[in-house]
C-alpha cells in the first residue's frame, strides 16, 4: 500500500493529466479507495468525524434544505430536502420524508467526514466503508443554512487524520447463492411469490430459499418476470415525462437505498449516461452497464406491484422503478398500463402476459 506522501504526487500527477476526472475515477484509475484520495487533501479540507452516526444525522437536520447523493459504479441518485424524523435502530436507520427517503444499513458504515472543497468551498458530510468506498455524501445547497453548518462543526468532535485506516479490500468470494431449483423447489417457490402479501417479503423468500435475485426471476410464476433490453429505462422515462406521471425510484449500494417519489421531466443524455435533470432530483444511469433489465409482477394486499429492476453483468442491482405508491394504495393505473406495453415493447421473448 502507498504511503500518503507518495499517493499525493500521484494524484497530482494525474489531475495534471485529466483535469476534468472526479475523484471516484481517479480512485479506480490508481487503483486505490475514494476515502485514500480524501485523505491526501489535494482538493480538499477534510475533518474526520469521532461521533456516532445518530449524532451525525441529528446534527444535519438542522442545515435546513440539503443535497443526499447515493451512487453504486452504474447509477447516481440526488436528492434535495431536508434530513426530518429520522428513526433510529441497531440495524436500520430510516428517513421517511417526502423528499428525504432513506434506508440506512449502519453496520457497513466505518468513518464519517467533513469535507470542504478548496477550489468551490463546497461544503459535505460524507460516509464510508471501512474499505474507503463511498456511501452516503450531504452536500450543502444554496438553501443551506450556514450557520447551523458551523455550529454543527463547533460541536462534533473530530479525530486525526491518521486515525483513518482503509482496509484493503479482499478478493470477491464466489457466491453461496443458488442459480437452480428442483422442481419441488421450484414450485414451492413460485407459491411462495404468489402469496406474497408485501413487497418488503421478497428479499425474505429470497433468503428462504437462498437464490440470487436475478435466478429468482427466471423461476417466477408464469406473468410475474420477463426480461427486457434495457432500452426500457429511455422508454419509461421518456413517457413519464411526457405525461407527468410520479414514479419512484430506487438507488443502493452496500450501505444504503435512497429513494425519489415523484415527477422525471428532463431527460438528457450524456455520453454512455441517461440522465433526469430536474430542481430536486437527479439521476444518473450509465445505461450500457444494465446487463439485464427486467419486468416484475409482486402480489401485495393492495394488488399488483408492477417494477422494472435493471442489473449489472454480476447480477448486481442497480436501479428499480415502480410507480408512486404506498401501503395501503393501490399502484398507478397509468404505471400498470405503461409497464404493460414496454413490457410487448422491449420483450426479449415472445410470451409476455402481465
Amino acid at each position: 500500500m502507498l504511503d500518503r506522501n507518495e499517493l499525493t504526487d500521484l494524484y497530482l500527477d494525474y489531475k495534471t493529466n485529466n483535469p476534468k476526472s472526479r475523484i471516484r475515477n481517479a480512485a479506480d484509475a490508481l487503483g486505490v479507495s475514494e476515502l485514500e484520495l480524501l485523505l491526501t487533501q489535494v482538493d480538499d479540507h477534510v475533518l474526520p468525524i469521532a461521533d456516532d452516526l445518530e449524532t451525525v444525522f441529528k446534527g444535519i437536520e438542522s442545515l435546513g434544505e440539503v443535497m443526499a447523493l447515493t451512487r453504486n459504479d452504474s447509477t447516481v441518485h440526488e436528492r434535495k430536502g431536508v434530513y426530518e424524523k429520522p428513526f433510529f435502530s441497531k440495524h436500520h436507520i430510516l428517513f421517511a420524508n417526502p423528499d428525504i427517503d432513506l434506508r440506512i444499513f449502519p453496520g457497513t458504515w466505518k468513518y464519517f467526514l467533513v469535507v470542504e472543497n478548496k477550489e468551490s468551498d463546497r461544503k459535505s458530510i460524507q460516509f464510508f466503508n471501512k474499505y474507503g468506498e463511498a456511501l452516503h455524501k450531504v452536500y450543502l445547497s444554496n438553501k443551506s443554512v450556514i450557520e447551523a453548518y458551523e455550529a454543527l462543526k463547533q460541536k462534533l468532535n473530530f479525530a486525526n487524520l491518521d486515525t483513518v485506516e482503509v482496509e484493503a479490500k479482499p478478493e470477491v468470494k464466489p457466491s453461496t447463492e443458488r442459480s437452480h431449483l428442483n422442481d419441488t423447489e421450484a414450485q414451492e417457490f413460485k407459491t411462495t411469490w404468489l402469496n406474497l402479501t408485501d413487497t418488503h417479503q421478497f428479499f425474505g423468500m429470497l433468503k428462504k430459499f437462498n437464490l440470487a435475485r436475478t435466478s429468482a426471476l427466471e423461476y417466477a410464476p408464469e406473468g410475474h418476470a420477463f426480461p427486457v433490453d434495457n432500452k426500457v429505462v429511455e422508454s419509461m422515462l421518456n413517457e413519464v415525462s411526457a405525461t407527468d406521471m410520479e414514479i419512484m425510484c430506487f438507488v443502493g449500494n452496500s450501505g444504503m437505498i435512497q429513494i425519489h417519489t415523484g415527477k422525471a421531466k428532463k431527460i438528457v443524455w450524456h455520453g454512455p449516461w441517461i440522465n433526469v435533470l430536474d430542481l430536486a432530483f437527479n439521476l444518473h444511469l450509465k445505461l450500457e452497464d444494465v446487463a439485464q433489465a427486467w419486468m416484475v409482477k409482486k402480489p401485495t394486499e393492495d394488488g399488483a406491484v408492477h417494477a422494472i429492476e435493471c442489473f449489472n453483468a454480476q447480477g448486481e442491482m442497480l436501479v428499480q422503478f415502480f410507480g408512486k405508491r404506498k401501503p395501503g394504495i393501490p399502484e398507478l393505473d397509468t404505471w400498470k398500463t405503461l409497464c404493460e406495453n414496454l413490457a410487448h415493447k422491449h420483450a426479449l421473448n415472445t410470451t409476455v402476459a402481465l
